[in-house]
């Protein structure tokens, strides 16, 4: 009878971590916040339990080691610093391993490539880009490489300047895509596959129209097609994709036809199974817009608009089953958890919440 209780109890140990990822959760920590908080994410009910929390200075972007042992953390400060912890799966605790310079200021975005031997980080101030050396024990090098960006666009107040805002590898890790808000346009780098090393690919960049803010990238799961959020026309990319090349396929609004309200589009995700593409908008839309994919062209047609259900919607994630997708509202303090359809690729409110002072990034590592 003992040994059928301690089956059980393991069965039922297993069921429930099977049911579980890891939810990261970085914020500003201007209003109070720790800095990067832990949750246990329940994939079928979408529930959450806080497990864990770690001091570190305002956390706006996450990237997670490909063997998931190590988290990088831009610090959105001026000088700007980026700062490496090992994760422990078990216990849901983050522990700092050490930290290094951005390179520029305010650092916004950081990414890893798959063989998590370098990170590249964009200075959003600074207008830059540096390469960092991964260890094999997660600890980081100071940076090794600078790619400074020059220019400046129609937009006088946001466009002065060079503003780098994300960092995205191709599939293949060959090229990097470095949107920047302040020139208007999709830098192109190529990857040297050893050291990590960038220069500048053939073409160089993709423009785009002027004022449109180029913001975050996004790359469909076949390949084939990639998109960009714009954050000042609060608009929507679509492009064909072959070897570090775009074309353009198709340039369209995020927001209703009849909206006259501030623009302000942030982040941009393709579902998991590649049907649709997600855009939030800030301003005063405060929205995800839902396009269905073409998976033949790659084009786009609106499917619906969600309201956030709070304010100032920044980085947004689908769960890793696909099930459900988050949205971290920066500005009413608060994660908004949908319920994903996966056949039309709307979202309803599955009623559950996080409440943190100001999320603004959301990643996930699986138990």
């Amino acid at each position: 009878m003992k040994r059928f209780f301690l089956l059980a109890a393991l069965h039922t140990a297993l069921f429930t971590s099977a049911q579980e990822y890891n939810l990261l959760v970085g914020t500003y920590t201007s209003a109070g916040s720790d800095g990067i908080y832990v949750y246990q994410f329940n994939k079928t009910s979408g529930e959450t339990k806080a497990v864990s929390s770690i001091k570190t200075s305002n956390p706006s972007y996450l990237a997670v080691a490909p063997n998931q042992k190590f988290v990088y953390a831009v610090n959105e400060d001026n000088p700007g610093m980026v700062t490496a912890f090992q994760f422990n799966k078990d216990s849901g605790i983050l522990t700092k391993l050490n930290d290094v310079v951005s390179a520029g200021a305010h650092p916004c975005y950081i990414t890893i490539n798959k063989k998590g031997t370098h990170l590249v980080v964009g200075n959003y101030t600074g207008g830059n880009l540096a390469v960092i050396d991964v260890r094999e024990n997660g600890l980081i090098n100071q940076p090794k490489q600078i790619v400074q960006h020059n220019g400046n666009s129609v937009n006088r107040a946001r466009q002065e300047k060079a503003h780098v805002h994300s960092t995205v590898f191709s599939p293949d890790n060959n090229f990097l895509f470095v949107p920047d808000l302040g020139m208007d346009k999709i830098m192109i780098y190529k990857i040297a596959p050893k050291s990590g090393a960038m220069q500048a690919a053939d073409p160089a960049f993709f423009e785009t129209n002027g004022g449109a803010g180029p913001r975050h990238f996004e790359f469909h799961p076949t390949k084939k097609f990639a998109y960009l959020i714009e954050e000042l026309s609060g608009t929507v990319s679509a492009f064909s994709y072959d070897e570090g090349k775009l074309k353009l396929l198709q340039n369209t609004t995020c927001h209703p036809m009849s909206y006259q309200g501030a623009m302000g589009s942030a982040d941009i995700h393709v579902s998991p199974d590649g049907k649709f593409l997600y855009c939030s908008n800030r301003g005063d839309a405060n929205s995800i817009a839902i396009f269905s994919i073409d998976q033949e062209t790659g084009m786009l047609k609106i499917a619906g608009f969600q309201p956030t259900l709070g304010l100032h919607p920044r980085n947004f994630s689908f769960d890793p089953s696909g099930n459900f997708l988050l949205v971290a509202n920066r500005d009413s303090d608060e994660v908004v958890i949908f319920n994903v359809d996966k056949r039309t690729g709307l979202l309803e409110d599955s009623k559950q919440r996080i409440k943190v002072s100001k999320p603004v990034c959301l990643k996930w590592i699986k138990k």
